[in-house]
């Protein structure tokens, strides 16, 4: 006697919000570019922890580390002097994802959103992710006032002075147009991508 009991047929389990990282993932290496900045603590050291911070990111590789430069604060109240760089990284991570690690580590570093535009110990912004323009709440893309940061110009002119801004043109007709009042490059100072 054979047995013709069969399983149940089990239907498949309808996608929820909360995606696996896999799943969100992107199939192709894409280029961005992220902005750093740090004018609370040893803003250097900082600055060297978020990169290693980044480098150590799976799916992610990074490819060029900007010289450090200091700058005035723009907007927000009274406050000390930034250390801005920039770097290039690759990535199969989705934006989204970029966004999440990017908030990651700056709260490794107590980041504290108290003031917008106040001092703070570290800064991650996504600037550029490939050719990607998207008017989202979370996260637009690109990032809506680096046309006009020269603190964001200047060291991403120096890593790849080709680049151009998606909306905007290229970077160093940008930079050309904005100056170096209060960017000032520190060729006495090192970040790496070699740690």
């Amino acid at each position: 006697m054979t047995d013709t009991a069969r399983e149940p047929v089990r239907e498949p389990v309808p996608e929820t919000p909360a995606e696996t990282t896999a799943q969100r993932a992107r199939l192709t290496w894409s280029r961005v570019v992220l902005a750093l900045g740090s004018n609370l603590g040893n803003r250097l050291e900082t600055l060297q922890g978020a990169i290693d911070e980044i480098a150590d990111t799976p799916g992610v590789t990074l490819l060029r580390v900007s010289p450090v430069y200091e700058t005035d604060p723009v907007g927000g109240p009274e406050q000390g002097t930034y250390f801005n760089a920039v770097v290039e990284v690759r990535t199969l991570l989705t934006p989204d994802l970029i966004l999440e690690r990017a908030n990651s580590i700056e709260e490794a570093f107590q980041r504290v959103r108290v003031e917008r535009w106040g001092p703070r110990t570290l800064d991650v912004d996504v600037i550029r992710f490939e050719d990607v323009v998207q008017d989202d709440p979370r996260l637009t893309l690109p990032h809506p006032r680096a046309y006009e940061r020269s603190f964001v110009l200047a060291p991403w002119y120096d890593i790849d002075p080709e680049a151009d801004l998606p909306g905007h043109g290229p970077i160093a007709e940008l930079l050309a147009r904005m100056g170096l009042d209060g960017v000032h490059r520190r060729d006495d100072l090192e970040l790496t991508a070699d740690r």
